[in-house]
């Protein structure tokens, strides 16, 4: 959950007093590994769950966590994250061994149920997805960061760090998104579901190298996390939009490497866990500060095993996929975990313990299995595997062992379950819970359909079917209601727009709302050109924009034809220009604006249209068709529940004369 008690380093002087600390908990580290002091024979597993908040009748994000959480001070296991719309729970480390999985499962859900019957009082639900497709982009502003004082120092230190002007987010799928903003609050639509593993000193480079080989097969099938913004991009697009998300680097004219705070890394482990702490320490810039009263140094004089804060809280502004986590077990002796990180939330709890136990199961059956994996794989094709994983998902072709070229779901079915079952099976693992979890990740391998793949295929349809606000809206409400059931997801239907029981667009943002390919014209453009374009793509309105994409004018279908009429009543000269027919200063609205007040603003006028502006910028349109279209939707949906409560009435006389 990370370290709270930290705040912004002031000046020079608490910079040098939080390094020196720093420096002394890696001498201290160094210290404990070489004179054995790590925990031995045992093997503890944990887990982090993330998950967002959703308003029950708009399926929107409901910004209450910190309501929510002054109702659940009885819950020690639930916790802020860095948006209001968050929340995160920890569940009690086991010994990996017997009903360790299932038993860790019982737990989640037992959380999951208290909390949510505290967010019902709120009209509000938890949600398990990687990202919530009804996110907007207003909604990372930072007026929804949680207020603690780790959230806004985190915060200003990334920004301090920027070098260009925002943050801008790049990313193309089947669609494309190109978008810039000014916080790293965009972080914040990431949710995951985080497992640990205890790893012994002696073992940790050859356990941590293998965790770095499975993130990309192990993402391919738990892959969740298609939709942003109403863009369908990568299958895995949290890692991406993590990494871009808190970059504060630029381009440049020339090529000096800059990493990324979030990264895969940059080689194979080759000798002890201190290799990334000391890279991450060499690489990164200190961005906040704990407040540290312990000397790691003097502590191992005592022969007590000191917390190391300072190494915690800059571990925890360094975002690996695979990340080394150190910890102190309950007989005070120190311990090393590998946090897996590439796993998303959702999409059920059964689907996440699936994906967990296959992680177990894949890095104990392969360090049984291979000797080094270094000598099978290069690091290169891990890191290209993890890319192309986190962007095609279970469509994923690898280079796996020995340059194979394999398949995600042949090296899944054929490899790694096998080598999962073979690992849970030399810790004791229960076999019933290993046939339940990891027949699951077989059946999602045959049926070619996990949690991306169900979204995007989803998202597709309704598009087809409806605007994208009420798509999203059914998406969403889809997702929900099956968690509920629990059924894996390999397991779901599409969803059907009459499952979504309430939908009311007059709360709706004019920017949810606006056609963003937007056709457009210039005003040394002949009037020609204008009409001919409008009749090929079958529009009415043509807004007129200058070089810099501000808003100069608009034209409209009314306008051509009488432009046209003229011309067969008068001589005219060879051609028009758009500027001589165009309206100056055409009425615009905000996205900002509400579709009511754009509503209004247009019945006002009298007009068919409305160019909506930010800065002078042209960023949209919304025309009259838009609102016959929801209109249209409202009705067919009122004529539809109408149907359904009259079919029920009957339902309910028939029993009744029973």
């Amino acid at each position: 959950m990370g370290e709270q008690k930290v705040s912004i380093l002031k000046d020079k002087s608490e910079m040098h007093r939080f390094m020196r600390h720093l420096l002394k908990d890696v001498q201290a580290l160094k210290y404990m590994l070489e004179n054995d002091w790590f925990e031995k024979g045992i093997t503890r597993i944990g887990a982090e769950q993330e998950m967002v908040l959703v308003d029950n009748k708009t399926y929107k994000p409901a910004p209450i966590a910190m309501e929510a959480l002054a109702k659940m001070t009885e819950y020690p296991w639930v916790e802020t994250e860095l948006a209001k719309f968050n929340l995160e729970t920890n569940l009690a480390p086991r010994v990996f061994e017997g009903k360790c999985l299932s038993e860790m499962e019982k737990e989640n859900r037992h959380n999951l149920g208290k909390i949510k019957k505290v967010l019902k009082t709120f009209g509000a639900d938890a949600l398990l997805t990687g990202i919530l497709p009804t996110l907007r982009k207003f909604d990372l502003e930072l007026h929804n960061l949680t207020p603690m004082k780790r959230y806004a120092a985190l915060m200003k230190a990334l920004t301090d760090q920027l070098i260009g002007n925002s943050y801008e987010l790049r990313l193309m799928g089947i669609d494309e998104i190109l978008v810039k903003h000014d916080s790293p609050l965009l972080e914040a639509c990431n949710t995951s579901f985080q497992v640990h593993l205890q790893v012994a000193p002696k073992d940790f480079v050859k356990m941590y190298n293998i965790a770095q080989a499975l993130a990309a097969p192990i993402m391919a099938i738990g892959a969740n996390s298609p939709v942003v913004f109403g863009k369908r991009l990568w299958h895995e697009t949290r890692i991406a939009l993590f990494q871009q998300a808190v970059d504060t680097r630029t381009t440049h004219k020339h090529m000096r490497e800059r990493s990324p705070r979030v990264t895969f890394g940059s080689g194979w482990l080759h000798k002890s866990v201190l290799e990334i702490y000391q890279e991450d320490i060499a690489r990164f810039r200190v961005l906040i500060a704990g407040d540290i009263e312990e000397d790691s140094l003097e502590k191992i004089k005592q022969g007590e095993t000191p917390k190391l804060r300072a190494l915690q809280v800059h571990n925890s502004t360094v975002y690996r996929w695979n990340r080394p986590c150190f910890g102190i077990s309950p007989n005070g002796q120190p311990h090393l975990r590998i946090e897996n990180r590439v796993l998303p939330a959702g999409p059920t709890v059964i689907d996440e313990f699936a994906n967990a136990a296959f992680w177990l199961g894949c890095m104990e059956g392969m360090a049984l299995e291979v000797a080094d994996i270094r000598e099978v794989m290069s690091w290169e094709d891990a890191r290209d595997n993890f890319g192309k994983a986190a962007k095609f998902g279970i469509d994923t072709k690898f280079t796996w062992f020995g340059d194979e070229k394999i398949s995600a779901v042949d090296l899944i079915l054929n490899h790694l379950i096998p080598i999962a079952r073979e690992g849970l099976t030399s810790h004791g693992v229960n076999e019933a819970d290993i046939n339940r979890y990891l027949n699951i990740i077989e059946e999602r391998a045959k049926a070619h359909n996990n949690g991306a793949r169900w979204q995007l295929r989803a998202y597709t349809k309704l598009l087809k079917e409806t605007s994208r606000d009420e798509a999203l809206s059914c998406l969403t409400a889809s997702i929900i209601k099956n968690q509920e059931k629990e059924i894996p997801v390999h397991k779901w239907d599409m969803p059907e727009l009459m499952d979504l029981d309430i939908y009311d667009p007059s709360t709706m943002l004019v920017e949810e709302f606006m056609y963003t390919d937007v056709f457009t014209t210039h005003r040394d453009d002949i009037v020609q050109l204008v009409s001919d374009m409008m009749n090929w793509k079958g529009i009415h309105y043509a807004p007129v924009e200058n070089k810099k994409g501000e808003l100069v004018g608009l034209v409209t279908s009314q306008l051509i034809l009488r432009y046209f009429n003229s011309i067969k009543k008068q001589k005219k000269k060879a051609y028009t220009l758009v500027e001589e027919i165009m309206i100056e200063d055409p009425v615009t609205t905000t996205p900002e604006a509400t579709i009511v007040d754009a509503m209004e603003i247009m019945k006002k006028h009298k007009i068919g249209c409305l160019p909506v502006v930010k800065e002078k910028e042209l960023v949209g349109i919304i025309t009259e068709m838009d609102f016959i279209q929801i209109s249209n939707r409202l009705i067919e949906r009122s004529q539809s529940n109408g149907g359904l409560k009259k079919k029920s009435k009957k339902k309910k006389k028939k029993k009744s004369k029973k």
